[in-house]
């Protein structure tokens, strides 16, 4: 399968065609319904107040109940937007925010209200695409799942740190990055290959970093490595009946690019959200000069708590392309 998300933040809809989807697949419109609540945004004081029911509307790809084989795409309408707030944008892009870059790639007709098709709001469409791959992969025995596995530098934290720590930066009028974990059951060992197409880890990351905010990936141990010796490192194996398994998953499920059979384990970190509302410096792009930015709107003050299912998604997605669906 592949997927093209279209819209912007503050245009009419958003919204995704999912091409190569199974004929035949009757899908769960109630667990498409709880995915897309997990991220949609207003739903705690952890979150944007920004209000926006998420509710797809499917167009075309399903007929009598099930899919047909031809693409499937599915709009979400933008009900919830203050394009006013972002007025000081047009020429004054937000530090760390892809509205320079996206200025000049698009020699300076970006949609910048919002971030425009480079806002987090467009994850919600990418949410729908993985809530169907979620749903073709659990017929072949396949999950995915994710959590919150650092926030602000505390590693596993609890519940009552995550908000903790997410509140306290946004009463200082500041954010907070962090990182998510996730793993995927269920692959057999053999699939995948050492080249660029069909190297495991780099379909996976692929995904995931069309994800906004995320900034590094790492499989296993990920970056531990580098503080590891070989025999720390190294993943013993064993014999599990007719199975071959391994002690350890320091590799995280994945040798040479090609799955071995243990779950593939990634963890991915999240950048603070850019859009704060301290004084920040920046140019003014009309007139060359340096100017004073302070950023309205209403932003997340960290990303975690609704990207754990966007990641989830991102994988969901890697996994059918790495079986060939």
């Amino acid at each position: 399968m592949r997927y093209t998300i279209f819209g912007e933040s503050h245009g009419p809809a958003i919204g995704v065609v999912l091409s190569g989807v199974p004929a035949g697949l009757t899908l769960d419109w109630d667990f498409i319904a709880k995915e897309m609540a997990r991220r949609a945004p207003g739903q705690s004081n952890l979150t944007t107040t920004r209000k926006e029911p998420d509710k797809p509307e499917v167009l075309s790809g399903i007929f009598e109940g099930r899919t047909t084989g031809a693409p499937l795409c599915a709009v979400i309408e933008n009900t919830d937007t203050r394009s006013k707030d972002y007025g000081n944008l047009a020429d004054c892009p937000r530090p760390g925010h892809a509205d320079y870059a996206a200025y000049m790639a698009s020699g300076g007709c970006n949609d910048y209200r919002g971030g425009g098709h480079f806002s987090g709001r467009l994850t919600a469409p990418l949410v729908f695409a993985g809530a169907v791959a979620k749903q073709i992969l659990a017929g072949r025995g396949i999950q995915v799942s994710a959590r919150i596995s650092m926030v602000g530098g505390i590693k596993d934290p609890t519940k009552e740190q995550i908000e903790e720590t997410i509140m306290a930066a946004k009463m200082d009028q500041d954010s907070v990055g962090g990182a998510i974990a996730c793993t995927v059951t269920g692959f057999a060992p053999g699939i995948g290959a050492p080249d660029f197409d069909c190297n495991v880890e780099g379909i996976f990351s692929r995904y995931l970093f069309a994800v906004p905010a995320v900034k590094a990936i790492g499989f296993g141990a990920g970056f531990g490595f580098a503080s590891m010796r070989g025999s720390e490192a190294n993943d013993p194996f064993y014999m599990d009946g007719d199975t071959v398994r391994t002690r350890t998953n320091h590799t995280g499920g994945i040798n040479g690019g090609i799955t071995n059979g243990m779950p593939v384990t990634f963890e991915v970190a999240f950048r603070p959200t850019s859009s704060i509302s301290r004084e920040q410096d920046s140019v003014n792009l009309r007139t060359r000069e340096n100017v004073k930015l302070i950023v309205r709107g209403r932003h997340d003050p960290c990303v975690l708590t609704r990207a754990v299912v966007v990641v989830e998604a991102a994988a969901a997605l890697a996994s059918c392309e790495v079986l060939g669906i």
